[in-house]
């Protein structure tokens, strides 16, 4: 009596060892659609060898042997820190140097003369790259300046030492041979400046409001009064915040330049205050300068223009429609 049926084909049984049963041998992993009232029998893998204690599959591990074959570059060793120091310290002065070249670089204040807007020891970051783009000193701004000539005589030079020399060369540390000023534009290439007893300043007639960064106690003018001066192109005329502590363009009218400083002088403009960090601050320019009028030098400039490229063209024209009428 059948105590079993199987569905599908016959296989034939691998022998089996000693205490185990009959398995038969799979030769696809194909599964014949199971007949009514009868149950399909899944082909399951094979599970991995309990024999290997680590649990892993017998694949191969191909990197293993192609390393062991030589077919595969060891992976190279990384160089030591201390090797690679003098070039990061390469790479970072030039980049220094470049910084301090082209775009910003570091001033120390030495005096009083713009108080209380910046004072003795303040660190200042000055923009040197718009000047590479045509960009000019405009009224209001703190420019630093090379000094134009006789207005450095009297102030001492300190000497640095070598470590001083180094970091002010990459501009690391603001020098001290240069022969720098800092001061406020007041007045631009084609303004009229002047100002009499008590104050205030006018540019182009306009009374400058000026509270807001001259020293509190000093008069706008301080004790020397001048103008009207007529600035020329591509000069400026500047002036201390400390009124009464700066020796600026109003005591240097019998120098070249009567008092103005040449806008090739100029290094760049003071943006900031970068140090000490509780003395952190920007440095804008003051509204006054932006009151209606001050620019009117400027802006008849274009309307001079334009008349006297006029003139020519009526000229011709009534010239023109009186030959028509007149002919010969």
């Amino acid at each position: 009596m059948a105590v079993g049926a199987r569905s599908g084909t016959e296989e034939p049984e691998e022998p089996a060892g000693r205490g185990e049963p009959a398995r038969p041998v799979t030769s696809s992993v194909h599964q014949s659609p199971a007949r009514p009232g009868t149950q399909a029998q899944t082909q399951r893998p094979a599970p991995a060898d309990s024999s290997d204690p680590s649990g892993r599959s017998d694949t191969l591990d191909t990197s293993a042997g192609e390393e062991a074959g030589g077919g595969m570059k060891k992976a190279k060793k990384p160089r030591a820190f201390w090797k690679e120091l003098p070039i990061l310290i390469g790479i970072a002065l030039l980049l220094a140097l470049l910084i301090k070249t082209f775009l910003v670089q570091a001033f120390s204040i030495p005096s009083d003369s713009m108080q209380d807007t910046l004072q003795r020891g303040d660190r200042v970051l000055v923009d040197k790259l718009t000047p590479w783009f045509g960009s000019k000193p405009q009224r209001g701004e703190v420019v630093v300046f090379h000094d134009p000539g006789g207005w450095l005589n009297e102030t001492p030079t300190p000497e640095p030492n070598p470590v001083q020399k180094v970091l002010s060369f990459i501009g690391l540390m603001p020098s001290a041979e240069e022969k720098d000023l800092i001061k406020r534009v007041i007045a631009v290439g084609g303004d009229t400046v002047e100002c009499h007893g008590t104050g205030p300043v006018k540019v182009n007639g306009k009374a400058l409001k000026e509270d807001s960064y001259v020293f509190p106690g000093a008069t706008p003018c301080g004790d020397r009064a001048f103008g009207p001066i007529h600035v020329p192109k591509g000069r400026i005329w500047v002036m201390g915040d400390h009124r009464d502590d700066s020796l600026d363009s109003r005591y240097h009218q019998n120098l070249k330049g009567n008092g103005t400083v040449s806008e090739n002088e100029v290094v760049g403009r003071a943006f900031t205050i970068a140090w000490p960090v509780n003395r952190w601050a920007m440095l804008p320019v003051p509204d006054t300068f932006d009151q209606p009028g001050i620019n009117k030098a400027a802006a008849a400039a274009p309307a001079a223009l334009g008349l006297a490229g006029a003139v020519p063209i009526v000229m011709w024209r009534r010239r023109r429609l009186t030959g028509t009428r007149n002919p010969r």
